[in-house]
């Protein structure tokens, strides 16, 4: 009983990750075409290169894969920022993914939310290594499919912050400042 009751809280979190269109009566998300590929290389704030993103298009969402070295042993918000540009400290690459209307909230466990641009927290080992998968349906490298796409003219990054994301508080669940950024692009 403990570990479903265990289960419970990322189940919520990840439910929040899950979006249906109000015009899909089936209940099946909208698909696109899998195979899309793109990566993004992240550097430190003093440009120094840490690791690497690698995004793969699911038939439902956008599959990120990240490796990265170097960060302060924890847990770490990473968010997609709507601007595809990493100039230290990352204010460059500007706020979250958001182009819904009205726009969400940010959190994951945010009642209005989550943004398009909310993603769960990571985990940088005692050795400050960090190697997770994050799936969301709320984002896209795919010309057509469900969630915001990453490559329109001003692209988008991956931008991983210093503190845990609380997924409830606004503006970005107390993440704090921005450790590392890459500029997402096709592979």
């Amino acid at each position: 009983m403990r570990a479903t009751l265990a289960l419970l809280p990322l189940a919520a979190a990840l439910a929040g990750c899950i979006s249906v269109t109000a015009n899909d009566v089936s209940g099946t998300p909208p698909r696109a075409t899998p195979g899309a590929f793109g990566e993004a290389s992240l550097i430190n704030a003093s440009g120094t290169t840490i690791g690497r993103a690698v995004l793969t298009q699911g038939a439902t969402g956008l599959l990120i894969r990240i490796e990265a070295d170097g960060l302060t042993p924890g847990w770490h918000g990473v968010h997609i920022h709507a601007t595809g540009q990493c100039a230290a400290p990352f204010t460059s690459a500007g706020a979250h993914v958001n182009h819904g209307d009205p726009k969400a909230p940010h959190g994951l466990l945010n009642a209005g939310g989550p943004d398009d641009g909310d993603l769960p927290n990571i985990f940088a080992d005692a050795a400050g290594q960090v190697r997770a998968e994050l799936f969301t349906t709320r984002a896209r490298i795919a010309e057509d499919g469900p969630g915001q796409w990453l490559w329109d003219a001003d692209g988008s990054a991956l931008v991983i912050h210093a503190n845990a994301d609380d997924h409830a508080s606004q503006p970005i669940g107390g993440a704090g400042d921005r450790v590392a950024c890459g500029v997402m692009a096709a592979g």
